[in-house]
């Protein structure tokens, strides 16, 4: 289940940055900044879930092992 969120929130960033992308061409400078910040902060927490630990276990592998 973990995997399937973690999949939809990278394609959630991917579609963050092509709207902020569309916003500044626009004119909409704001918008495109809060934008890539929002992708910025998804794109981490993506990467804190899936980077190793010292001990070469990822947190998704972990969270995966217990049932809910």
């Amino acid at each position: 289940m973990i995997t399937t969120v973690l999949s939809l929130l990278t394609l959630a960033v991917l579609l963050m940055l092509a709207g902020a992308m569309l916003q500044w061409r626009r004119g909409e400078r704001r918008k495109a900044v809060l934008l890539v910040i929002l992708a910025l902060v998804a794109g981490i927490n993506i990467a804190i879930w899936t980077v190793p630990y010292e001990s070469g276990v990822a947190p998704v592998a972990q969270a995966g092992d217990t049932p809910a």
